[in-house]
C-alpha cells in the first residue's frame, strides 16, 4: 500500500505539475478538440486516474480541492495539461453540506424540509422549487454535483434512511423525484439519483442480499427509478451497496447497462456509493460504473493491471472514460462560471418555511381545536422537541445550518407566551450527546417527568398544552421497535396522560406536534390528543412553520404519502427487517458479517408487491392513519369526474370545490383499479395526482391527470415483460386510499405489451 501511494504520488505530481502542462502546449483540449483527440492523448495511467475519486487522497489534489470547495463529498481528478477539470460533489437531499475537517465552521447552507416532508406536498411544482434552490446553493459554492435527490422505497418503516426517501409508493416517488432533478438541474449544476437500488435497509447496507422477485423489482423499487431517468434526465446515477439476488449491485451489467442505459436511455455517468471495502475494479467498471468513489489508489492500479493483463477491454476503458468527459464539460468548473460564495440564504429561509408548511399533515382536529383561537394566550410547551426542535436527519443528508427555529421562537414570534416555568425546567437538562442522536433524544427526553401534580398547575396558568414528541434517525443504523423509537417510552406514555387528564379537566385543549422523520406508533396514544399535526423534519424555519399551520395563518394541505399502522408487526415486511438489530454494520461490525444470516446477511422481500397501501387496502387491515390522508381547515367535494382517451393515454378531470368557510388546497389522488384476469393485482393503485390552486370558500378548480396503457400495466414473470389487460378498469378520484369520492369506468380493448430485456 505504501509503495502505491508513493508511486501515484509521483506520477500524479508529475501530470499535474507546472513542467508537465508546459509540454502539453500543442495538445488537444477538453472543449476545443473533440472526444477522440482528448482519448487518444491520454495515457492508460490517466485514463484510470480520471476513473477513480481523489476525495481522500491529498496528494490528487495539489491544493486546488481544498481551496476551491471545502468539505465536498468526493471529487474526480484534474488532468491541466488536456484541459481537464476536477468535479466537485456535494450532499445532499434537504440541502448542501459543506463542512471539512479542520474547518472552524461550515459554509453557511439552508436546511430544508426533508424528503418525507416535500412528499406529503404532493406538489411537484414547489418540489421542483426546492431541487433549485439547493442546486443554487451548490453552484454558488463552486460545486458541480449535488448527491441527490434519494428516491429509495420506503418499504418498511424503521429503515433509518427513511427521512430522506419521499414515500412506499413508487409513482409518486419517481414523479416528485424527477421534478427535484428538473429544480436542481435548471441552476447549471447535475443531480446524483440515489441508491440504485434496493437499498432499503441500513443494517449491513454494504454486504446484504436483496432477495426480491422479478415482478416486485419491476413495480415497486424500479419504477421509480426508471420515471426520474426518463422524465428528468439526471446528469448521473449513484448505484447502491447492496446486492440484488445474490449480484453486488455495482458489478451488475443487466442492472447497470441493460435496464439502466438500453431500456431507459440513460446517457449519464453512473457513480458508485462511497465504497472502500468491496472492490471488484475491472467489474464495476465493466458493468457501467464510470467513477469508483470516494477513490482509492489501489483502484486505479487495478485498472492499469486489468487493461494490460486482458480482464478490462479497453475499448470498455475508453467508453467509461468519454462518459466522463461528457459530464465534466457540462460542469460549471469546466465552463469557469463565476460563483459567489454568498447565495441569497434569507430567500431559501422563506422558501424553506413555505414548502414545510405545504408538507405537514394534520392527523386530528377534533371539535376544531386547531386553528388556534388567537394571540396573547399563554401556552404550556412539553417535550424536548420544543426546544429543541429536529431539523433534518443524521448521515449524509444531513444540513449544517447557521440555526433552526424551535418551537418557542415560532410561537413567541407570533405573539404567544410561553409558560416560563416550564420553559426552565426543559432549559435545565439540555441535550446529553451520544454517539447516535436518536439514542442521546430518548435519554434526555426521561431526564424530565412531568407529574399529575405538576401538569395540573400547568393547566390552571396556560390556555393549551402543546407537547412535542421528537425522533430522528439518519445513515448508518436502522430503527427499532422498542421504547422511545417505534414505540414512545413510558415516560412519554404517562406524559401525554397526566397533560390530558389536567387539561381536559379545566376544559382546555391539548396538541401534540409530531418532530419525526418517519413513521411512529400512534394507535395507542392519539386519543390523549384534541389534534395532531405531523410536522416532520421541517428544517431551518421548522418553528415558524409549526406556528404558521396551528395559527391558521397557512391552511394545512399535506398528505401522508406512507401508511401508518395499527402495529408494527402489521407491516408485511416485519418478518424480514432487522428491526431487533443492535449494532454498528457501518464501522466494525462488517467483519462479522454472516452471508447466510436472516436480515442482516440477506433480506427475503417475501411481500413482494404488498407494499404499503397496496397490502392494507387490498387485505383490509386497519390502519392508524392510511395512505393519501391528511385534514384541512376546510372542507371539499368533488364532482363531475371524466375520462377521455386519446390512443394510449388517458385524461381524468374532476371538479374541486372549497365548501368550507376558509380558504385552503386540496391533494387530488387518482387510482385505478384493474382487472386481475392473468395475475393478482391490489384493490386500487395510485396512477396519477394534483394539487389545486388555494381555493376561496366556495371557488372551484377542475383539475387534469393522465396516465398511460403502460402505467396501468403489470409486469409478468412467466412472459417477462409488462402486460396491460383487455377489460374494464376504475379510475377512482378520493381524498386518500380509503376515501374515493368519484369513481369512472373505462375500457382497454385488448392487450398491450411492453418487452424488457433482463432478469435480475
Amino acid at each position: 500500500m505504501k509503495k502505491i501511494v508513493i508511486a501515484f504520488a509521483a506520477l500524479l505530481a508529475a501530470l499535474s505539475g507546472p513542467g508537465y502542462a508546459q509540454e502539453g502546449k500543442g495538445l488537444p483540449r477538453l472543449g476545443i478538440s473533440s472526444f477522440d483527440a482528448v482519448l487518444a492523448a491520454m495515457t492508460l495511467e490517466e485514463k484510470a486516474g480520471l476513473l477513480v475519486g481523489d476525495h481522500e487522497f491529498d496528494y490528487y489534489k495539489n491544493g486546488t480541492v481544498k481551496e476551491k470547495v471545502p468539505g465536498v463529498a468526493g471529487t474526480s481528478l484534474a488532468i491541466p495539461r488536456l484541459g481537464i477539470t476536477a468535479t466537485y460533489s456535494t450532499d445532499g437531499p434537504a440541502g448542501v453540506n459543506l463542512w471539512a475537517e479542520g474547518q472552524e465552521e461550515p459554509y453557511a447552507c439552508t436546511a430544508f424540509p426533508i424528503g418525507s416532508l416535500l412528499a406529503c406536498t404532493w406538489d411537484a411544482e414547489l418540489v421542483k422549487e426546492i431541487g433549485g434552490a439547493i442546486g443554487n446553493e451548490a453552484f454558488e459554492y463552486g460545486c458541480d454535483i449535488v448527491l441527490a435527490p434519494a428516491i429509495n422505497i420506503q418499504r418498511n418503516p424503521l429503515c433509518g434512511r427513511n427521512f430522506e426517501y419521499y414515500s412506499e409508493d413508487p409513482l409518486l416517488t419517481g414523479k416528485l423525484g424527477a421534478a427535484f432533478v428538473n429544480g436542481i438541474q435548471s441552476q447549471k449544476v447535475g443531480a446524483s439519483v440515489k441508491h440504485f437500488a434496493v437499498n432499503n435497509q441500513e443494517t449491513y447496507r454494504r454486504e446484504n442480499d436483496a432477495r426480491v422477485s422479478q415482478r416486485a423489482l419491476r413495480e415497486i423499487y424500479l419504477k421509480n427509478f426508471e420515471i426520474v431517468v426518463k422524465e428528468s434526465h439526471p446528469w448521473t446515477v449513484m448505484s447502491s451497496y447492496n446486492r440484488i439476488n445474490g449480484m453486488p449491485t455495482q458489478d451488475s451489467y443487466p442492472l447497470m447497462t441493460t435496464i439502466l442505459r438500453d431500456e431507459w436511455g440513460f446517457n449519464g455517468v453512473v457513480m458508485t456509493d462511497w465504497t472502500r471495502q468491496l472492490r471488484h475494479t475491472a467489474l464495476q467498471l465493466f458493468s457501467g460504473n464510470e467513477l469508483l468513489m470516494p477513490g482509492m489508489p489501489e483502484q486505479i492500479e487495478d485498472i492499469i493491471a486489468c487493461v494490460k493483463n486482458g480482464r478490462l477491454a479497453e475499448e470498455t476503458l475508453n467508453l467509461s472514460v468519454r462518459r466522463m468527459l461528457e459530464l465534466i464539460v457540462r460542469t460549471p468548473t469546466f465552463k469557469q462560471l463565476p460563483y459567489s460564495k454568498n447565495p441569497d440564504l434569507k430567500a431559501h429561509a422563506e422558501i424553506a418555511r413555505r414548502a414545510a408548511t405545504e408538507g405537514m399533515v394534520l392527523l386530528k382536529n377534533e371539535a376544531s381545536t386547531l386553528p388556534l383561537d388567537g394571540k396573547n394566550q399563554t401556552v404550556a410547551l412539553f417535550g424536548l422537541g420544543s426546544y429543541d426542535f429536529c431539523a433534518t436527519g443524521v448521515g449524509s443528508g444531513e444540513v449544517q445550518s447557521t440555526h433552526v427555529v424551535n418551537l418557542v421562537e415560532g410561537l413567541e414570534n407570533a405573539g404567544y407566551r410561553v409558560q416560563p416555568d416550564i420553559k426552565a425546567l426543559y432549559a435545565s437538562i439540555g441535550e446529553k450527546k451520544s454517539e447516535y442522536k436518536q439514542f442521546a433524544d430518548m435519554v434526555a427526553e426521561e431526564e424530565i417527568h412531568i407529574s399529575k401534580a405538576y401538569a395540573a398547575e400547568r393547566a390552571k396558568d396556560a390556555d393549551f398544552a402543546v407537547i412535542t414528541i421528537r425522533r430522528t434517525a439518519g445513515e448508518y443504523i436502522d430503527r427499532h421497535n422498542i421504547e422511545g423509537d417505534f414505540q414512545l417510552t413510558q415516560t412519554e406514555q404517562l406524559l401525554l396522560k397526566n397533560v390530558s387528564e389536567a387539561f381536559h379537566a379545566e376544559g382546555k385543549k391539548v396538541i401534540v406536534v409530531l418532530n419525526t422523520g418517519g413513521v411512529i406508533e400512534t394507535s395507542s396514544w392519539k386519543d390523549y390528543a384534541d389534534a395532531i399535526l405531523l410536522a416532520w423534519q421541517a428544517g431551518i424555519e421548522g418553528g415558524n412553520s409549526v406556528t404558521d399551520i396551528l395559527t391558521g395563518k397557512k391552511n394545512p394541505s399535506g398528505k401522508l404519502t406512507m401508511t401508518w399502522p395499527v402495529d408494527y408487526f402489521d407491516v408485511p415486511s416485519s418478518a424480514n427487517f432487522p428491526y431487533d438489530f443492535f449494532g454498528n454494520s457501518w464501522r466494525e461490525d462488517w467483519k462479522k458479517w454472516d452471508p447466510y444470516k436472516k436480515n442482516t446477511g440477506y433480506t427475503n422481500y417475501d411481500e413482494g408487491i404488498w407494499v404499503g397501501y397496496r397490502f392494507f387496502n387490498t387485505k383490509k387491515v386497519a390502519v392508524s392513519f392510511p395512505f393519501g390522508f391528511g385534514l384541512s381547515y376546510t372542507t371539499f367535494e368533488y364532482s363531475d369526474a371524466n375520462i377521455k382517451q386519446t390512443k394510449d393515454t388517458y385524461t381524468v378531470t374532476v371538479t374541486i370545490t372549497n365548501t368550507g368557510k376558509v380558504a385552503g388546497k386540496e391533494v387530488v389522488e387518482l387510482y385505478v383499479a384493474a382487472p386481475a384476469n392473468t395475475m393478482e393485482k391490489p384493490s386500487r393503485e395510485l396512477k396519477a395526482f394534483a394539487k389545486t390552486k388555494e381555493l376561496q370558500p366556495g371557488e372551484s378548480e377542475t383539475v387534469s391527470m393522465t396516465f398511460s396503457n403502460y402505467d396501468i400495466a403489470s409486469f409478468s414473470e412467466g412472459r417477462n415483460c409488462w402486460i396491460t389487460e383487455a377489460g374494464t378498469y376504475y379510475a377512482e378520484i378520493g381524498a386518500s386510499v380509503e376515501d374515493i369520492r368519484q369513481r369512472v369506468a373505462f375500457k382497454v380493448s385488448k392487450q398491450h405489451t411492453t418487452e424488457v430485456l433482463t432478469r435480475l
